[in-house]
């Protein structure tokens, strides 16, 4: 989700061209009713960059280097931008030949409201004395409606079926049963939209579900099926101190929580965790055990989220965290779900104790395997498709008048639309895929009518020969080596002009010794001595386990 559209111009060297990249080649997504392509790549998307530079920029900058793409907006996609204008023409246009010729979507509904903003949160959340008034709730809730019936109007999206709908947040389950429903009942009357066909998922705080179980047995009459808990921590001191306390509370509290979501019916509960916050010198980290206290509450699903500093109110505190600290945290952590019974591809963030389900909501995880197209409603949204990127008003200010005065006006709440190249597209696409820890093949392919080995042929052979990735069936997929080096990894399929971002950007950790340099060392260790690379199993053996 886009945080700050700051102008960021350093250090804009361009590197020559090495090889010539395959993916500047013009290739049509046209079929017999849709010519809709992608735009035509800017020189800085024309480059390529060696991966081994690449690497070492990406590990320099794993605070930057993760899913969320891309990095400088301005700098790197802003030549992409589609006009604004007061009758919206070309922005309209461009979503018509996005999403127009779609027959499946999903969808995400953003509620941005919560009691307290966390210091750990860069999500678009308002001003919680704003927040907190219920006729906010009422005008944000209309207004929404009419965002509904606009992209009706504009793409006829009752023809289009849901096969993935989240509401996300923010807190969603700050606002009354009656306005959920209300975004239930506009998604049916929007969409061709079948609750059962699908797991709907929304997201609430312990201090919610254990003081208001009417409201989450309300949910799971809706249709609603999964629900999620952002616990983060059970460090109770720790929550206090980073603005969390108000929606913990206390152990007794996540309790009655899960106590109050399973009489509701709920049969997929997930448990949101997150670590690399700074660490305490005298105690050290506390993460294990609240891991170990997630899985006491037996959750179908943990979750397990790096902090992320950039925008929000701790990101002074970013360069106290090391690489091998949250390295350390998050490999304990897959131990302990590992030996509880809880499942995961090696690099993928959510773990799950049910044989057939990936532990995600249908929304994300045909996001991130399969990248089918979304619209999202709301303050700040964002919306992808395969050949354009979007972000709703309020996105960087975090406050609602433009969005509600832009559909009080009649016009699409957009802030930034980004008709992408064929590069940016595919890096915003494959920079999600790292959620799951790899790259499904046969989706790219269908995506971009190139396979992934001629697409990115040089940064293939690096990551298999240093033994970052592998491949396993129809996906390229990370090693525990590689999920050291995470951002090293995900780097190598930016887009170039990122790419190139990355590589001259200033400051960063720095290492007491390069880090390929100490893979080819534990490399030719490895070798000498005649032993297989040691491994942590992706997943414990389950016959049947969906990706």
């Amino acid at each position: 989700m886009l945080r700050n559209t700051k102008s960021i111009f350093h250090h804009t060297k361009i590197f020559p061209q090495v090889n010539s990249n395959i993916l500047c080649r013009s290739v049509s997504t046209t079929t017999s009713s849709s010519p809709f392509t992608w735009h035509t790549s800017t020189d800085a998307d024309k480059q390529q960059y060696p991966p081994e530079d690449v690497f070492r920029a990406g590990v320099r900058h794993h605070h930057i280097c993760n899913t969320a793409f891309p990095i400088a907006h301005n700098e790197t996609i802003r030549p992409y931008r589609v006009k604004r204008t007061r009758d919206q023409a070309d922005i309209k246009s461009t979503l018509s030949g996005a999403y127009g010729n779609l027959d499946k979507m999903m969808l995400y509904v953003h509620i941005p409201f919560c009691n307290t903003r966390c210091q750990f949160c860069e999500y678009t959340v308002v001003d919680p004395k704003v927040g907190r008034v219920n006729t906010t709730h009422d005008s944000y809730i209309r207004a929404l409606m009419d965002e509904f019936r606009l992209y009706d109007e504009l793409l006829d999206t009752k023809k289009k079926t849901l096969v993935g709908f989240d509401i996300g947040g923010g807190t969603p389950s700050m606002v009354s049963n009656e306005h959920i429903e209300q975004v239930m009942s506009a998604a049916h009357r929007h969409f061709n939209f079948d609750p059962s066909s699908m797991e709907v998922s929304i997201e609430t705080t312990p201090k919610i579900a254990a003081t208001d179980p009417d409201k989450i047995s309300a949910y799971y009459k809706m249709g609603i099926r999964r629900i999620s808990m952002g616990v983060q921590t059970t460090d109770f001191k720790q929550a206090k101190k980073i603005g969390r306390d108000d929606a913990n509370a206390s152990t007794d509290y996540l309790f009655k929580a899960v106590d109050h979501i399973r009489k509701a019916g709920f049969k997929s509960f997930n448990i949101d965790l997150m670590y690399g916050f700074p660490v305490p010198a005298r105690t050290g980290s506390a993460f294990a055990q609240t891991v170990r206290d997630a899985i006491s509450l037996q959750p179908e699903h943990v979750t397990l989220y790096r902090m992320r500093y950039k925008g929000t109110k701790m990101a002074y505190l970013q360069d106290q965290i090391t690489l091998k600290q949250v390295n350390d945290e998050e490999l304990l952590a897959r131990q302990i779900l590992y030996e509880n019974g809880y499942h995961s591809l090696t690099g993928k963030n959510t773990f799950s104790r049910m044989v057939d389900s990936s532990g995600c909501s249908d929304y994300l995880d045909l996001r991130v395997r399969k990248a089918v197209p979304y619209l999202g409603y709301g303050l700040g949204a964002q919306s992808f498709s395969h050949h354009t990127l979007q972000y709703n008003l309020g996105a960087v200010t975090k406050g609602l008048h433009q969005y509600m005065r832009s559909l009080e006006l009649g016009r699409i709440p957009i802030q930034d639309l980004y008709h992408l190249s064929r590069e940016a597209a595919i890096a915003k696409m494959v920079s999600v895929s790292f959620y799951y820890g790899g790259i499904d093949m046969p989706a790219f392919k269908d995506c971009f009518n190139i396979s992934l080995q001629d697409a990115f042929p040089l940064e293939l052979k690096f990551l298999e020969e240093k033994g970052l990735m592998k491949y396993e069936g129809d996906r390229f997929q990370m090693t525990p080596e590689g999920k050291k080096h995470f951002g090293g990894v995900v780097a190598q399929f930016y887009s170039p002009a990122v790419k190139n971002h990355i590589i001259n950007r200033p400051g960063g950790e720095k290492f007491p010794e390069d880090p390929i340099d100490t893979i080819d060392r534990k490399l030719a260790t490895l070798r000498s001595s005649s032993s297989e690379l040691p491994v942590i199993p992706a997943s414990p053996s389950r016959p049947g386990v969906s990706l």
